[in-house]
């Protein structure tokens, strides 16, 4: 480790005002590592093993006991055995997949869906954000759009899409005539992943439930899935973005609901690629009409 002198402080300070300007906010190593296995792999310490005298029956015991040797094998014996720990962390398996199916599904409301979610542990991203990211906007709007987790932002505010992608987001509802009163905003993962990393294919399996009820919840005329991991997670497919963009498909509820649903760019990566944003544009005018034909 490099020792910290005075001549390297303002430096090492104008680089941390560089990180926190740019939203870095976690310290990630340079390789994955994982934890669980790790732990798993580990062996328990052996015991200290303690050492009895055996030089015959009256042997001295420590003067502090004042206890005979029976005294002490009755204590002994009476004493409760120490268990090892059992604090090891775990990999959410099916049962809180399960568990999660069971919940979204016995919630006759959103706010229901809410309380449940709130209380579900079995998906580790809660454990690293610090607020559950339900939905923003009317639950009775005609329009919903659902994007992949939230981000840095909505992690501290607890809404989504309210940082550069959200305010991009408000000017391509605006094109249309949408604010957040005429439309609903969510995300497939609720809790923002540690460093914005992508979720794993788990995490996304262990919340598609949750998400699959509120749209079911929300009965909207038109779903706008924001970006691939939406549009391959509800739509059921593996096509990118580009090609699924611009077409309409369908998103079918639990209860046998279809949806129309438009597939479209995320407004973060409109901001990386600038160029695409007529893509968008197009379809938004299509989400547009659709919404005017079905009244």
């Amino acid at each position: 480790m490099t020792a910290v002198s005075r001549d390297n402080r303002p430096a090492i300070a104008d680089l941390l005002a560089f990180y926190a300007s740019a939203g870095v906010d976690e310290a990630l190593e340079e390789e994955p590592l994982n934890r669980f296995a790790e732990a798993a792999s580990k062996s328990p310490e052996p015991a200290p093993t303690t050492v009895t005298p055996t030089t015959g029956e009256n042997a001295a015991l420590p003067r502090s006991t004042g206890l005979s040797r029976a005294e002490m094998g009755e204590r002994q014996a009476a004493a409760p055995a120490v268990r090892p720990p059992s604090g090891t962390a775990t990999v959410p398996d099916e049962q809180q997949a399960a568990l999660a199916r069971q919940l979204a599904t016995t919630a006759t409301s959103l706010d229901e869906l809410r309380k449940h979610m709130a209380a579900f542990d079995g998906c580790n991203l809660k454990f690293t954000a610090k607020n559950l990211v339900f939905a923003d906007g009317n639950p009775n709007a005609a329009v919903m759009l659902v994007g992949e987790a939230p981000g840095r932002d909505e992690d501290l505010e607890g809404l989504p899409f309210v940082g550069r992608s959200g305010r991009l987001l408000d000017q391509m509802l605006a094109a249309i005539g949408l604010d957040r009163t005429s439309a609903y905003i969510a995300n497939v993962i609720p809790w923002r992943p540690p460093g914005n990393r992508t979720p794993t294919p788990h995490e996304t399996e262990i919340c598609r439930p949750f998400i699959e009820r509120q749209i079911e919840l929300v009965k909207p005329k038109v779903l706008v899935n924001l970006g691939g991991p939406s549009a391959k997670t509800l739509l059921n497919t593996t096509e990118g973005i580009l090609r699924l963009r611009g077409n309409w498909r369908v998103h079918t509820t639990a209860s046998g609901i279809a949806i129309p649903a438009m597939p479209t760019l995320h407004p973060a990566y409109l901001l990386r690629t600038p160029a695409h944003k007529k893509l968008a544009w197009r379809d938004f005018l299509e989400v547009k009409a659709k919404l005017r034909a079905l009244g």
